[in-house]
C-alpha cells in the first residue's frame, strides 16, 4: 500500500526534558528549609553541603544542580527573606501600627532557629561581603521598609511633622528591639515591655 503523498507526516513526541533539566520545587523548598535547620544547628562555618543533602533528605547531586556553593546557597535563602518581607501594619494611628510591628517582630526575632541563624550570619557577614551585602538586603527590605511605610503613613495622617529625619526615624523604631533580642539575648521580655517600647518610640518620633 502506497502512502499518499498529501496525507501529513507523523511528526516524532518532543520528550519531557529529565535530570538536570528539570528541578522539582518540593525537592528545592526542602533544601531551603534544611539550610536554615543546619544554619541553627551547626553554624556557617561548619556547616556543609553534605549535611544539608542528607538533612532534606536528598543526593549531593540535587544541591549542586540548584546551587554551586555553601555560600550561593545561604546567599540565596536569606535574600529570599527579603521578598517574603513583613504585613505592613494599618491600624489607623501610629502607636497602633509600631505596636503591632513589635509583636510580630519580636516573635520572628526571639523564634528558637531565627536566634540562632541571625547573630551566625553576621559574625560571617563581618568577614564576607557577599554575605554583609546579603544580609543588609534582607534586613532593609525587610523590616525598614514595613517601618518607612509607617512612618510615611504617620506623616500623612499629621502625627509626625513633614520632612522628618528618616535614617533616625528607622533606627529609633528598629534598634531597641534589636538590640535586647539579638545582640544581648535576652531570654524573655520584661511585662510590658513592647507596651513602654511602643509609647517611647511614638514620643520620640514626634520629636523629630
Amino acid at each position: 500500500m502506497t502512502t499518499n503523498a498529501e496525507e501529513p507526516q507523523t511528526r516524532p513526541r518532543r520528550r519531557t526534558p529529565a535530570g538536570a533539566a528539570v528541578l522539582r520545587e518540593d525537592v528545592t523548598e526542602a533544601i531551603r528549609a534544611a539550610v536554615f535547620e543546619e544554619l541553627a544547628s551547626v553554624g556557617y562555618a561548619r556547616m556543609s553541603i553534605e549535611g544539608i543533602a542528607r538533612r532534606a533528605g536528598v543526593g549531593k547531586t540535587a544541591v549542586y544542580r540548584r546551587w554551586k556553593s555553601k555560600l550561593h546557597l545561604v546567599l540565596d535563602v536569606v535574600s529570599a527573606l527579603a521578598v517574603m518581607g513583613l504585613p505592613t501594619p494599618d491600624t489607623g494611628s501610629l502607636e497602633g501600627d509600631l505596636r503591632l510591628l513589635y509583636e510580630v517582630t519580636s516573635r520572628a526575632l526571639r523564634h528558637p532557629v531565627a536566634s540562632q541563624i541571625i547573630p551566625d550570619l553576621q559574625a560571617e557577614a563581618a568577614r564576607n561581603p557577599e554575605m554583609a551585602e546579603a544580609v543588609q538586603k534582607t534586613l532593609r527590605e525587610g523590616q525598614e521598609g514595613v517601618a518607612l511605610k509607617i512612618l510615611l503613613a504617620a506623616e500623612q495622617r499629621g502625627e509626625i511633622r513633614a520632612g522628618f529625619d528618616g535614617e533616625l526615624a528607622l533606627d529609633l523604631i528598629a534598634g531597641p528591639l534589636y538590640w535586647r533580642s539579638v545582640v544581648i539575648r535576652s531570654p524573655k521580655l520584661p511585662k510590658e515591655y513592647l507596651a513602654v517600647l511602643t509609647r517611647a518610640t511614638a514620643q520620640a518620633l514626634r520629636a523629630l
